[in-house]
């Protein structure tokens, strides 16, 4: 009997499985991916903000005195501090920039067929990907970034360097909430013309770079988990290197309505690149920099070996055979519109 019922169970997730869409598939294939890659860099990304932001504090004690003053302060919960809202923004972004991906590499394909499979391809799908990612989950990075950077004390925050007391977060919804109250939409996208500059290359030149490294590959060794983490580590390396001043700029606008030092000073993105090179000095602008090269290398790799494995589960077809699909779809639709 328990035989039968774990049979029936299994035709009923497989036609589950079957009769999901193929974007539906890519969508869950991209949000656990995400999710599960953020999770397990937390602590890192933490310290990474706190060392873009707090340079005073953190900076000068380094990677490891700052773990320690974390863990003294705030205890192991300290390391997940804003995590909840990374989590929240990274799952929907990762599941979008994935399924976005694949559509925008499927409809360039299909309509521009003389732009062809190669560089080319996956730079302009993978740029287009990432801005349509941040664009539709932008507030919940900025609502990451601030509850990160709340620093608390053994019990009870420390607003040492805040504006007004009244500014420290207690979770999502009332950073959300007072973030609105203050500045209205514009203030819950404050900072995202640095990250849509800077995910339009890093997005594309880590699609491409992870997708020409995997080609590269024997057929036998493609499906291999090792494989596609060196894959996404060297990816996720290059990218990151090219954009990372950007992401400071990022950071430092979206905080900078909680530090007194530096309130209302930062507008535009060039400008604020520029301001931060000559009052805090260039190496600023790479702050961190060597933390997130730790990061970066597990997070973007864990994330396309998930993602792939995940597509495998759900039975995804490769690229070319949902090309095939989509396109045959696509014709046979046509003329039922005709007729109609």
């Amino acid at each position: 009997m328990a035989k039968k019922r774990e049979g029936e169970g299994g035709l009923y997730w497989d036609g589950v499985i079957e009769g999901m869409p193929l974007f539906a598939k890519e969508l869950i294939a991209g949000g656990v991916a995400g999710g599960f890659a953020k999770t397990v860099v937390a602590p890192l990304e933490r310290v990474k903000i706190l060392f873009q932001t707090r340079r005073a504090e953190f900076h000068s004690v380094g990677l490891l005195g700052s773990f320690k003053k974390i863990a003294r302060t705030e205890g192991v919960l300290g390391f997940y501090r804003g995590n909840g809202a990374s989590v929240a923004r990274i799952v929907p972004y990762a599941a979008l920039h994935f399924m976005a991906y694949e559509q925008y590499r499927r409809w360039i394909i299909e309509n521009f067929p003389g732009v062809g499979r190669g560089p080319v391809l996956d730079l302009v799908a993978g740029s287009f990907a990432g801005g349509t990612a941040v664009l539709f989950t932008y507030p919940l990075d900025l609502v990451r970034t601030k509850l990160a950077y709340q620093v608390a004390g053994p019990s009870k925050l420390n607003v040492k360097g805040l504006v007004h007391s009244d500014q420290v977060y207690r979770g999502i919804v009332d950073c959300f909430s007072k973030t609105y109250k203050e500045s209205g939409i514009r203030g819950l996208y404050r900072g995202v013309a640095p990250s849509l500059y800077g995910i339009f290359p890093y997005s594309g030149l880590k699609f491409y770079f992870y997708e020409e490294m995997k080609g590269c590959v024997p057929e036998k060794h493609k499906k291999d988990i090792t494989v596609k983490l060196v894959c996404g580590s060297v990816a996720g390396l290059l990218g990151q290197t090219f954009t990372y001043p950007l992401d400071v700029v990022r950071r430092q606008m979206q905080v900078q309505r909680l530090s007194a030092s530096n309130s209302g000073d930062m507008k535009g993105t060039m400008e604020s690149l520029v301001m931060i090179a000559q009052r805090q000095g260039w190496k600023q602008l790479f702050s961190g920099l060597s933390i997130n090269y730790i990061k970066v290398a597990p997070s973007v790799a864990i994330g396309f070996t998930v993602y792939d494995v995940m597509k495998s589960y759900l039975r995804v077809p490769s690229r070319d055979e949902a090309i095939i699909e989509v396109v045959t779809n696509n014709r046979n639709s046509q003329p039922s519109s005709l007729h109609t």
